[in-house]
């Protein structure tokens, strides 16, 4: 495969991308995780989620709470945070450590650790699934006598439109 058709055909599947159903498909995964733990799907944190899934790029917690004080009023930093911590203890969205950023979940109803692929150009973050990775950092901890209670793998580099040719 040449290096010409690569960027071809994921300007094709960019282009395929319905990001609306993306959206909605994950709010109705939300409404139905709390509907199933008990738990109210309420308007603030429906237009949170809905915020953080915006664009496939981090959302900080203070973008998002001046982007809900244009929404609605009364909204304080402990609210949004909060509801950031409500959202990623249902496995809704997921956390950047590195950038101190939040990103929505693409499988929240499958157990998974957070593999990430950061774009330090554009900012696009990508969730990857691969149980070999977690497969070698359980062996690697074990190695070390060690338990891990999360994990999370965070690669920045560059994406395939922001390489350059």
């Amino acid at each position: 495969m040449s290096k010409t058709s690569q960027p071809k055909r994921k300007t094709e599947r960019s282009l395929k991308h319905n990001h609306g159903a993306c959206i909605e498909t994950a709010l109705s995964r939300a409404e139905q995780r709390c509907a199933e733990e008990g738990e109210r799907f309420t308007g603030l944190r429906r237009q949170v989620l809905e915020l953080v899934w915006a664009e496939h790029k981090p959302a900080k917690a203070y973008d998002l709470l001046k982007k809900l004080s244009d929404i609605r009023s009364g909204v304080a930093p402990t609210t949004v945070y909060r509801t950031l911590d409500f959202l990623q203890e249902r496995g809704l969205v997921h956390k950047i450590e590195s950038l101190n950023a939040y990103v929505g979940c693409s499988q929240p109803n499958a157990e998974h650790s957070g593999h990430f692929l950061i774009c330090e150009a554009c900012s696009e973050i990508k969730e990857i699934e691969n149980s070999k990775i977690s497969a070698w950092l359980e062996s690697a901890a074990q190695d070390e006598e060690f338990k891990i209670k999360t994990e999370t793998v965070e690669l920045s580099g560059l994406c395939i439109r922001c390489q350059p040719s």
